[in-house]
């Protein structure tokens, strides 16, 4: 049995150091000039640990970031859709020097990766901007993404790493956070050949759970892949621990066995819509996922993108041939009162917005603050219990 290939490889290339070499470089890291890189770095650090972001060795330098911004591919022709960046605002090094990198999200900072220093490059406010916009689409302060990237500074180290630890994700996530080498591993002992990913940073409602059912049908899949962020969120967004629970009950109660794998990633969300889908569609390929499910407003915040932006990017900015896994395009999808099923809209075109259960999610937040299960037709009971009594936690 032969699995999707790796993107832009034959195989894997997972950072991570074990053994011998990891303790080698534990006692190497004690005398090297040390610095405090920021979450998203770090989480950049987990996700070339565990060989999400093959076939990359490192952080990108300017001339690539730039490139990756403008053209979706680095100056030496390998198809990527989000630069991979180190920033920092100050550094006292220099190019050639080996300098370890300590993790701002464990108590201590505790060293996480050594860097091999190719470049030291100040970026410039043009820079910045030129990024900026490429990959979020706007230059607003407000949007979440776009104030996390200006924020980490504009000094830009380069180089390959070599990765120490996996940050909090192992300790915090024994049971749900995987590696893309975990993940293929399994998928072949499963025997799985045509697997569909799920990208999730939010508990799973009925439509979601169908859509997964829908993807799985239409295309013959022998199993899904749900994949969920467990790294830094918005303020608002539910916590990994309260959306793993939800997802596992779901999963638990309403799907056969073997036919669902339930796991998590160790990356800060982007918010950066259309753009960081063609990179959830990149490390999904790097874990053996054939297709990955897109969707309405996928990787999306507030309105800055278009509903469907995060599809037709793949038409119009991934050239033929560049990535190896398929997109499943999905519409929203909501409960039908008509066919007493969840249906993408598209496919109802009869019904009127009251045939449908549509429920904000300001108002689905509501509900499960006061107390109040959503209707059975938009979460299952089980889900609503679990979400319920965590808003109601943050009232008391």
């Amino acid at each position: 049995m032969t699995l999707i290939k790796p993107h832009g490889a034959d195989a894997l290339n997972p950072r991570i150091a074990s053994g011998q070499r990891l303790a080698d470089l534990r006692e190497e890291a004690d005398g090297l000039l040390s610095i405090t890189v920021s979450s998203a770095t770090a989480a950049n650090a987990v996700m070339l640990a565990a060989g999400y972001f093959t076939p990359l060795e490192g952080y990108m330098n300017r001339a690539d970031a730039l490139s990756v911004a403008k053209t979706l591919s680095t100056t030496q022709g390998l198809f990527w859709p989000i630069p991979v960046l180190n920033l920092v605002e100050s550094f006292s090094g220099e190019p050639g020097d080996r300098i370890a990198l300590r993790d701002p999200n464990i108590e201590g900072e505790p060293v996480i990766a050594v860097m091999d220093v190719s470049a030291v490059e100040s970026l410039s406010d043009h820079d910045m901007a030129l990024m900026t916009l490429e990959i979020f689409g706007t230059q607003d302060p407000e949007h979440p993404g776009v104030a996390t990237f200006n924020g980490q500074g504009r000094i830009l180290l380069s180089g390959p790493i070599e990765v120490l630890n996996y940050s909090y994700f192992q300790s915090d996530f024994p049971d749900t956070f995987r590696t893309a080498v975990e993940i293929r591993s399994e998928i072949e002992s499963r025997g799985w050949q045509r697997v569909v990913a799920f990208q999730t940073r939010n508990p799973m409602h009925r439509a979601h759970e169908e859509l997964c059912r829908m993807a799985m049908d239409d295309l013959q899949a022998d199993g899904v892949l749900i994949h969920m962020l467990l790294g830094k969120l918005k303020a608002g967004d539910i916590p990994a621990e309260v959306r793993d629970d939800a997802i596992r009950t779901m999963v638990d109660h309403y799907f056969p066995a073997n036919t669902v794998m339930v796991t998590g990633y160790g990356f800060d969300m982007l918010y950066a819509g259309p753009r960081e889908a063609v990179l959830h569609a990149v490390f999904r390929q790097n874990a053996g996922c054939t297709e990955l499910i897109v969707g309405r407003d996928h990787a999306g915040v507030g309105d800055y993108y278009g509903g469907f932006d995060a599809q037709t990017i793949f038409d119009e900015r991934v050239p033929e041939g560049s990535l190896e896994i398929q997109i499943y395009r999905a519409d929203h999808t909501a409960y039908s009162k008509k066919l007493d099923r969840v249906v993408m809209m598209k496919d109802a075109p009869d019904h009127t917005p009251d045939d449908f259960v549509l429920l904000s999610g300001t108002k689905v937040r509501q509900m499960l603050g006061q107390g109040i299960a959503p209707p059975a037709e938009f979460s299952r009971p089980e889900v609503a219990k679990i979400l319920m009594d965590y808003y109601q936690s943050l009232d008391s």
